[in-house]
């Protein structure tokens, strides 16, 4: 029997009868991944320099120097509430347009921040910026695509997107082997105006004036009623929201974790690289099946493994058995997993939200971060020089994930729908 290889030209070729993308297909799924990616820079940039940042600004608890990192988070989370009604009214560059000037500005006064409590407050300014990024994105996914077509544009703009936690790092650590940690911020703001322009100069609105809701409470409250109505777009929201609990645990945790558990500081940026890359691939992966074997078969399938790694991470680590072969393996197991469930998640909860795109994007996006926040918060609070509060919280969540999961299908798992 013989195969056809694909070019990386063809993995990039639009889906058949759903290309709608104002822009050529490979240009739009990587201006949609570099949007992205500015959320993924503003939290992974700043692993390496929590030491120092600590060290500079008179934090003496080590598991403190975790709320640079969730500050953001909470920050990223609440203001998506108001991005999806403005995109919708205004469209959506005016508002993307917004968030990023706004972002750039945050992180310069990031950059000169003199106490910790300023630098927190303007890590949340910074989350709340770049929200736009994250709401009108998917907005206009969503309004180029629809079903599976929107999956597989999701997790070809993963591919690129994963790019950034990849690097991400590395960009922190080559900053401070050259200047202060004040520069990541710095570096940041840079990045996003060369974005900002990008997307000025190329994306035209994808939203028609006849398409346009008015800015009113009542209208407002109608979209969010329309959103809680939906059983999959509640049920997919809450299982990707809990996922997310257990990676924003990692992300927190993974420097102290790295430096306490494995006395091993200096490998951060490889080990971080070697187990997101894997989430790059797990997209990839999802990109050229989702097609065949639809968004609820795998998602489900890349579930129940996430649940299986985790148990059997948790087991090694109780038993003492841990070490940091082992913790790079099987994490990457578990984020390859990861990167399947979520992807498919995200398209799935945003299904039937086609006329109140940026309001189902903006309610879905506020409750999923935010509880994913605090439960990856509460994950990292908890680090007490093992892995064991960590995939204890991994296994917990995605447990309960699935359950939410089978609610929501009443009980048929793996449809190929």
């Amino acid at each position: 029997m013989s195969q056809t290889i694909e070019s990386p030209a063809e993995t990039l070729a639009p889906p058949p009868s759903a290309d709608r993308s104002p822009l050529p297909f490979g240009e739009f799924v990587t201006l949609i991944a570099a949007l992205m990616a500015l959320t993924a820079l503003g939290i992974d940039s700043m692993l390496p320099a929590l030491p120092a940042i600590g060290a500079a600004l008179d934090v003496a608890e080590p598991n403190s120097r975790q709320f640079v990192i969730t500050s953001f988070l909470i920050g990223f989370s609440v203001a998506q509430l108001a991005y999806g009604p403005l995109a919708d009214r205004y469209g959506r560059r005016p508002v993307l347009i917004f968030g990023l000037i706004a972002s750039a500005i945050t992180n310069l006064v990031a950059a000169v921040s003199g106490s910790f409590v300023l630098l927190l407050i303007a890590r949340f300014a910074s989350g709340a910026a770049v929200a736009g990024a994250r709401v009108v994105t998917v907005a206009l996914v969503r309004d180029c695509y629809s079903g599976r077509a929107m999956a597989r544009v999701m997790s070809l703009a993963f591919i690129f997107f994963m790019a950034a936690p990849v690097l991400a790092p590395s960009f922190g650590e080559l900053v401070l082997a050259f200047a202060s940690w004040r520069w990541i911020f710095g570096g940041i703001a840079i990045v996003t105006a060369i974005i900002l322009a990008w997307f000025v100069l190329r994306m035209p609105e994808t939203l028609p004036e006849s398409e346009r809701q008015p800015l009113e409470p009542a209208r407002i409250l109608a979209g969010y009623r329309m959103v809680l109505r939906d059983r999959y777009a509640v049920g997919y929201t809450m299982a990707a929201a809990l996922l997310q609990g257990g990676l924003f645990g990692f992300v927190g945790s993974i420097q102290q974790i790295m430096d306490v558990t494995f006395e091993r500081p200096k490998l951060l940026t490889i080990v971080f690289a070697c187990v997101a890359g894997t989430m790059a691939a797990g997209s990839f992966f999802n990109s050229r099946i989702v097609m065949r074997f639809g968004t609820r078969l795998i998602s489900h399938a890349a579930l129940l493994g996430l649940i299986a790694v985790a148990a059997v991470h948790l087991a090694v680590t109780l038993a003492g058995l841990e070490s940091l072969a082992s913790f790079i393996v099987l994490q990457a197991m578990m984020m390859a997993c990861f990167g399947l469930a979520t992807s498919n998640f995200s398209a799935m909860a945003m299904e039937n939200m086609g006329t109140i795109a940026g309001t189902a994007s903006s309610l879905q996006g506020f409750a999923s971060m935010l509880t994913g926040a605090v439960l990856g918060a509460i994950i990292g609070q908890s680090f007490d020089g093992t892995t064991v509060p960590l995939y204890g919280g991994f296994l917990g969540l995605g447990l309960i994930a699935l359950l939410v999961v089978f609610r929501t299908e009443h009980g048929r798992l793996f449809r190929r729908g």
